[in-house]
């Protein structure tokens, strides 16, 4: 029989940890990769007999640097990882072993379930590439990265929704911006080399908005799915727009240097 060990990352993550871990104790090996939580987060995951190992937090401000740690920490080679504010539901469990004692190599994305204003969304599931073998997989510390595997993915039909992560997170809109504030900050790295134009300024927020409210279906929701959508569209605006201020900043840099 193949055994399954569940990775989480946590930072004062005491306020839904019991809740998860709750739902994930049946599964082989439970390991939380602490980034030196200042809460009850670590004496929560020494109740569920947690494996725990810590990342020294020092100046990351996202999670990913730990997640290759995280991952290789587990004793078991199958990981499924998940976040400290994501439920796993009994027949995703069922469903993972299921796969790996019949053959199954490879890594899943899987469905997630988020919440919006209180209630689930359309344009929800998103994916998730949570579930492959540790020794198969690296995990870039760059934010939003996914894991790097050279094994296939598969996606766990979105459509069964009993095989979806739940997401218990379900910030205020004050909280969200201040999310997409600190998040397009973190990404701005990644994008520097990125060229906008005036077209792109036009378009790209449009398609992040026409993505959210047409493709995914938020349009369902209705002024919650409006709000959700412009969001996006503000979340596009907001990172296209610190990629350029980079940009120009460093253009004038460059040239007060060339005249001294």
């Amino acid at each position: 029989m193949e055994k399954i060990s569940v990775v989480l990352n946590t930072y004062n993550a005491e306020q839904h940890l019991r809740e998860v871990l709750e739902s994930v104790r049946d599964f082989d090996e439970i390991v939380v990769c602490d980034m030196e939580s200042t809460d009850r987060t670590r004496e929560i995951a020494r109740e569920y007999g947690a494996k725990i190992v810590i990342f020294p937090k020092g100046n990351h401000k996202i999670c990913e640097p730990a997640r290759d740690t995280a991952i290789h920490s587990a004793s078991n080679d199958w990981v499924l990882v998940v976040d400290a504010d994501e439920k796993v539901p009994p027949a995703l469990r069922e469903y993972l072993y299921e796969k790996v004692n019949s053959g199954f190599e490879g890594a899943m994305a899987v469905p997630r379930l988020n919440q919006f204003l209180s209630r689930p969304a359309h344009g929800s599931p998103d994916y998730q590439l949570r579930f492959f073998r540790q020794s198969r997989a690296t995990w870039p510390p760059v934010i939003h990265a996914r894991p790097v595997t050279d094994t296939p993915v598969v996606n766990i039909p979105a459509k069964k929704h009993r095989l979806s992560l739940i997401h218990l997170d379900n910030p205020s809109l004050a909280s969200r911006y201040d999310k997409l504030n600190r998040y397009s900050d973190y990404e701005v790295p990644r994008r520097e080399k990125r060229k906008f134009g005036t077209l792109m300024f036009l378009l790209k927020p449009f398609w992040a908005f026409i993505s959210v409210w047409l493709i995914r279906g938020a349009w369902k929701d209705g002024r919650r799915g409006l709000i959700n959508a412009y969001n996006a569209m503000i979340y596009k605006t907001m990172l296209m727009s610190k990629v350029t201020e980079k940009q120009l900043n460093d253009l004038e840099i460059k040239k007060r240097t060339e005249n001294e």
